[in-house]
């Protein structure tokens, strides 16, 4: 049996939903003002986040983009620290040492220099025979007797070359040396050598 729709009803049931002026099918005008609003709230949120990121990059700048640490060799044929500019080498000795030696200070960044050695890159710390003592890798055969021990000298800890043309081999009796001591102390009539070969052997070539 036909449903008889009164006049007007069923015009209608033809038509489908009532569409309201500027609505969207089954959306009163309640509803499309909250959709509105919700958009129009979600917009300002984003400008005001943008605009907030503009003022922070104006206030601080843009983020650094500066170069990890970079080893180089020092005009001593030394282990260096390069600095940004990509030019300075200076000796890993130089790095926080409280003297700022490249041209913006970044051999003293607080990055570097706020846990010395851990924060130290690699290249720049050499390790003695007592675990806990450090020295810079470019004192390391150095015919200083740095670590105290003299393991930055001589093996098994360290293998360094032979002396030097500006340095006599000997046992040193001076902590300062250790099995080399520079050639101005030779023939001086003091001491330094505990074989006093420095005094008594033959001269040279």
């Amino acid at each position: 049996m036909n449903k008889v729709f009164p006049q007007g009803e069923n015009d209608y049931a033809a038509a489908g939903p009532k569409a309201y002026p500027g609505g969207e099918a089954g959306c009163g005008p309640l509803c499309c003002l909250c959709r509105r609003a919700c958009l129009s709230a979600s917009l300002l949120f984003l400008l005001a986040t943008l605009a907030a990121l503009i003022a922070l990059v104006t206030i601080l700048g843009l983020p650094s983009r500066t170069p990890g640490a970079q080893a180089c060799i020092t005009l001593t044929n030394r282990t260096g620290f390069l600095c940004h500019d990509q030019r300075s080498c200076i000796p890993a000795s130089g790095v926080c040492d409280g003297v700022r030696t490249c041209t913006h200070g970044e051999d003293e960044d607080e990055s570097l220099c706020r846990d010395v050695p851990q924060s130290l890159p690699r290249f720049l710390v050499a390790h003695c025979g007592d675990p806990a003592s450090w020295i810079y890798s470019d004192q390391k055969c150095d015919g200083t007797n740095n670590c105290g021990d003299c393991s930055d000298e001589l093996s098994p800890v360290t293998v360094c070359p032979p002396c030097g043309p500006g340095w006599w081999h000997c046992p040193s009796t001076f902590f300062k040396y250790c099995d080399c001591i520079p050639r101005r102390l030779y023939r001086d009539h003091i001491q330094h050598c505990s074989d006093w070969s420095e005094e008594y052997a033959c001269p040279g070539p």
